[in-house]
């Protein structure tokens, strides 16, 4: 496959305001979403993409503009895809295929969360039936459920996070009526994000036809999703204690234990050949024969959050996904108020319609339920989890709609003190 081609330029820095006000992000035509039978993607990127979020992202290629004092690109990058993305303003400092519609793996479990998570209190326990789980893909990730045990929602939630269970997402889909109106939600929901790239055929994020997602609308899904406080807890734990099988002794006396499971993201839990990469807070990995390596990570430095996604290394060397989104991060960190940015997280459709109405003005609420200082002055996108939240959340940092229409990140996220009071391995 020839090399792909790489749009750099360089230029005068200017204020970030300057920046993103030269964005007309909304007054870009939105590229409509593929049939449902998607073809499957080719060995190249299409000439032509999605425009949504700017021109640029709709171009084959590297897209980055590299102010006065930016740091160039890692030139070992093997990606078919990435995104490196402000937090905090929504601008793109740099994308390779940003709109390219690639198979998701277990990313896609991003979108099955933000959508379903809301739906349920944490406490709330389900007994499984044999139907719950028939429809498992064979070879499937698993946490480990069993057949007519009980588990919480808390329990079902970390098995998807961090075993990236799709047992535990077949279980949760069953609760919500079942795979098909749940892939509707799905959809439905991607739709409302503007994540119009992404064709949602299962839930898991196990391989099928016409499934397929992108990195720009990947990294969309977990900024909406990082809105809820149970999304941040649960993408950012480390290892939990996870229910086990029902056992009977010799004189019929049941008991059930547990056992440990750990998060397989890398560079949350570590490995012999990935450090934990400092103020990482998730978010979701994934792996499948179609969708190779992928995965999107949020990290704080400095008061300021990225998010990274990758999507499907050419490099097929142990942990390679988190070793290029790692230096990616580390460029993006190092990049900031240098490169000036080349596209733009779009808000919720709905977002975007309410702001062009005349008149409208934001009401004051709090994304992920209840209030606090910090979110009272912000705009609530969705309702989310009422479930406990953690250090994350009871600092108000949830991603907030504000009246420009922009998603933004409270830089009090106290991402770094949080992930250092994590138990590493």
């Amino acid at each position: 496959m020839p090399a792909p081609n790489k749009i750099i330029s360089r230029s005068p820095m200017v204020a970030a305001a300057t920046a993103l006000s030269a964005l007309s992000v909304l007054s870009i035509p939105l590229t409509a979403p593929a049939a449902l039978a998607a073809p499957a993607p080719s060995a190249a990127p299409p000439a032509r993409m999605s425009t949504v979020g700017g021109a640029r992202l709709g171009l084959p290629g590297t897209q980055v503009d590299l102010g006065d004092g930016a740091p160039v690109l890692p030139k070992d990058l093997s990606a078919r895809s990435w995104i490196v993305a402000d937090a905090e303003s929504g601008a793109v400092l740099a994308a390779h295929n940003a709109h390219w519609r690639l198979p998701p793996a277990s990313t896609l479990k991003m979108l099955f969360a933000d959508t379903v998570l809301p739906k349920f209190p944490r406490t709330q326990t389900h007994k499984v039936t044999p139907a719950d789980l028939a429809d498992v893909g064979a070879g499937s990730s698993l946490v480990g459920i069993k057949e007519k045990e009980t588990y919480t929602v808390h329990d079902l939630w970390l098995g998807v996070f961090l075993r990236s269970g799709n047992d535990a997402v077949h279980v949760l889909s069953a609760m919500n009526g079942g795979i098909k109106p749940t892939v509707d939600d799905m959809n439905a929901h991607a739709q409302e994000l503007q994540a119009l790239d992404t064709n949602v055929m299962s839930p898991d994020g196990y391989d099928a036809k016409g499934q397929v997602s992108s990195a720009y609308d990947l990294t969309l899904f977990a900024r909406s999703g990082m809105q809820k406080k149970d999304f941040r807890e649960y993408c950012s734990t480390v290892r939990a204690s996870f229910p086990g099988e029902t056992k009977k002794n010799k004189k019929g006396k049941t008991s059930r234990g547990s056992f440990e499971i750990q998060n397989t993201n890398r560079l949350l839990s570590g490995d012999y050949d990935v450090s934990v990469y400092q103020g990482i807070a998730g978010v979701k990995n994934g792996n499948t024969t179609d969708a190779g390596a992928t995965f999107t990570g949020v990290a704080e430095r400095d008061g300021r959050v990225l998010l990274v996604t990758v999507m499907n290394p050419e490099k097929k060397d142990h942990n390679e996904v988190y070793k290029e989104t790692a230096k990616l991060f580390d460029w993006g960190f190092a990049a900031l108020d240098k490169a000036r940015p080349v596209g733009e997280l779009v808000p919720p459709r709905s977002a975007a319609e309410a702001k062009s109405r005349p008149g409208a003005e934001p009401s004051a609420g709090r994304a992920d339920g209840g209030s606090s200082p910090a979110a009272e002055a912000s705009v609530s996108v969705r309702n989310g989890s009422t479930g406990m939240g953690i250090a994350l959340g009871v600092a108000g940092g949830a991603l907030v709609l504000l009246a420009a229409g922009v998603f933004l990140v409270n830089r009090r996220w106290p991402l770094p003190d949080l992930m250092r009071r994590r138990t590493r391995p």
